[in-house]
């Protein structure tokens, strides 16, 4: 492992890195340096302000119909335009519109407001959006609040266009009383490790590692399996470029070798990480003789795991019968034909390919895996090229070949392939006939719900991707599950590879069915993202963040357990024994402030104080 250690960012973890207590702390300016006490300074954010003097501007939002089709937005103005410390209340056809966003800051300049709510769409969708216009106006960005009157009222009771107006009042009184208890927060300043690591060393992550490279920023590679490549590294022509993936992984790999930034390790995996954002601390567990754990400092990690191929259980539509197989199963078999195409032997004169084994199943995985149909027309065109006498059955619910991928299903039709549509609720049943070969019975919708007994020499079930099983990975990087299991992004348009874990990106196949070109696509997507905050050598994260009042603390421990992020310790403080909390670490969960029986710890932005008053200004308008 020499060339590790002449990295200073790589040592061996038993080297007085392993413990708690050696774990990294973000590095924060000067601005937020930690002072001796053990709430770091952080001031209560009702401290200082007067609420009855606060100029706060309300706008609610059409949202083009979304909402003023069911929420009387015009009442909602009139109703709250009277309340303590609203200077300014009006209706916008579209809040986060060039036009919408410029009245506001009109309004913010010319009547000195200090406060900003916006009753309009989710806040994942537009928070950004509108704490710019508070910051090009001269308005501190954290003075503004939103309140989600379409998700949560129009949207949800389209039946009922009285009560969602009543609501949408409630809500908006409850956003301006929190308004008027905010205070103007400086985000937390934290230097960031020009490093990254990429855990997979598939076509996603070996791409990635080459355009980290690239923009000059240091990678490590952690590829599980002995040899990089995944999946794409053992086929042959691939869809639509028909280059071999096993010649497109070698060159990938042979470019990631040229390139001295980039540290691989294969047959290794992630087995610990400590520290916060921009300055993260893993452990690489290296399969070597003997085994070595070694530490790395970065400063984001992108998550390139990909997936599995869905294995049908023993006789799920055949499976077990000699002659029925899986999809990857059956591109080996075409991958390593030559001149005809045979099975175990055998020649193969007629084949059907099951679609949807494993997928869109009430009872199992519910979703669409998107690239199988466009993959088995590719194999069916691949079956003619060998032989063209093959007679090819397709026997489907829906054909989803999206984009420029319907030419291939075009083509494959073209070349004689028939395609037979069975209803949902009545699936192809494989058996075996009189001569022991296969026989297919399945239902035509397309020939007047005809019932047909196909005899073939080869059943090909089309299996979809399911989630890769890493479960000691998944509680070390705390990355969140969609329903379907694989890895949820923060939102699928606006943020489509960041999760809510600061620092930690997702990328291919691990958040979803992609095929290849959709894979690259999402790593490069991962790579531009680290870099715009890596390159700085600094980022700015929310304050929004647990305080500790260490004159109230009695060290309990409730916090420390219930923290998910592990961003609280104990601290010795004057002789007392006092929760801390990392401003770098916390996400501003607030799991930690209902468990402390000493009501010691606080969240800045959403204060019991603050909270209090957004119940009250919601219970005005049900009490009335």
């Amino acid at each position: 492992m020499s060339e590790h250690e002449q990295d200073p960012a790589l040592a061996p973890a038993s080297a007085g890195r392993g413990g708690a207590e050696d774990a990294p702390r973000a590095h924060l300016d000067v601005r937020e340096q930690a002072p001796e006490s053990a709430n770091e300074g952080m001031r209560r954010p009702s401290e200082g302000r007067d609420a009855a003097a606060r100029r706060i501007g309300v706008y609610v939002c059409h949202c083009g119909g979304n909402i003023s089709d069911y929420v009387d937005v015009q009442a909602v103005v009139d109703a709250v335009k009277g309340e303590p410390g609203v200077i300014v209340a009006r209706t916008t056809m579209f809040a986060c519109s060039d036009a919408g966003q410029q009245q506001m800051e009109q309004d913010i300049a010319e009547q000195n407001l200090d406060g900003l709510v916006v009753a309009s769409c989710s806040p994942k969708l537009h928070v950004v959006t509108f704490r710019g216009v508070a910051k090009r106006s001269g308005m501190n960005p954290y003075e503004y609040s939103q309140a989600n009157i379409r998700e949560q009222c129009s949207w949800t009771h389209t039946d009922d266009h009285e009560g969602a107006t009543r609501k949408a009042i409630g809500l908006v009184r409850g956003v301006i009383a929190r308004t008027r208890l905010t205070e103007a927060l400086d985000p937390l300043v934290v230097e960031t490790t020009q490093k990254a690591l990429i855990i997979g060393g598939g076509v996603t992550g070996l791409r990635a590692a080459i355009g980290m490279a690239d923009i000059g920023l240091g990678v490590f590679l952690v590829e599980r399996e002995p040899e990089l490549g995944g999946w794409v590294g053992k086929f042959g022509p691939m869809f639509p470029h028909e280059r071999e993936g096993r010649e497109l992984i070698a060159h990938l790999v042979e470019e990631v070798r040229k390139r001295p930034a980039i540290k691989i390790f294969a047959g290794a995996e992630v087995v610990s990480k400590a520290g916060s954002f921009g300055n993260y601390q893993v452990g690489i567990r290296v399969s070597a003789d003997p085994p070595e754990t070694i530490s790395a400092e970065v400063g984001s990690i992108v998550v390139a795991t990909g997936f599995d191929s869905y294995q049908p259980a023993e006789g799920e539509s055949g499976t077990g019968l000699d002659g029925v197989i899986t999809l990857p199963e059956f591109k080996d078999v075409i991958d390593n034909s030559k001149d005809n195409l045979r099975y175990n032997g055998r020649p193969v004169r007629s084949l059907a390919y099951i679609y949807c084994v494993g997928s869109r199943q009430p009872d199992g995985n519910q979703y669409c895996s998107r690239f199988c149909c466009s993959a088995t027309a590719h194999i069916s065109i691949k079956v003619s090229e060998l032989d063209p006498k093959v007679r090819q059955y397709h026997l489907y619910r829906d054909i989803r070949t999206y984009g420029n991928f319907e030419l291939l299903y075009t083509e494959a039709r073209k070349q004689g392939a028939v395609y037979v549509k069975f209803p949902d609720d009545a699936p192809p049943v494989i058996s075996v006939d009189k001569s022991g070969g296969l026989a297919v019975t399945v239902r035509d919708l397309l020939s007047g719900d005809e019932e047909l007994e196909i005899p073939v020499d080869l059943v090909v079930l089309v299996t979809g991707m399911v989630p890769r099983k890493n479960e000691e990975m998944v509680g070390i990087l705390k990355l969140p599950l969609g329903r379907d299991g694989f890895f949820n992004e923060i939102h699928p348009k606006l943020r489509p590879v960041e999760t809510m874990v600061d620092g930690v990106l997702i990328a291919g196949a691990c958040q979803g069915p992609k095929c290849s070109a959709e894979s690259v696509a999402s790593g490069l997507a991962a790579v531009t993202q680290s870099a715009s905050v890596l390159k700085k050598g600094f980022a700015e994260l929310d304050p929004l963040v647990a305080t500790v009042d260490p004159d109230a603390c009695t060290w309990c421990g409730k916090c420390l357990t219930a923290c998910p992020y592990g961003a609280i310790a104990q601290l010795s403080l004057n002789g007392r024994e006092v929760a801390t909390i990392s401003e770098a670490g916390c996400k501003g969960c607030g799991g930690c402030v209902p468990m402390c029986p000493e009501n010691a710890i606080d969240l800045r932005g959403y204060t019991d104080g603050q909270i209090t008053a957004m119940i009250d200004g919601l219970l005005q308008e049900a009490m009335a």
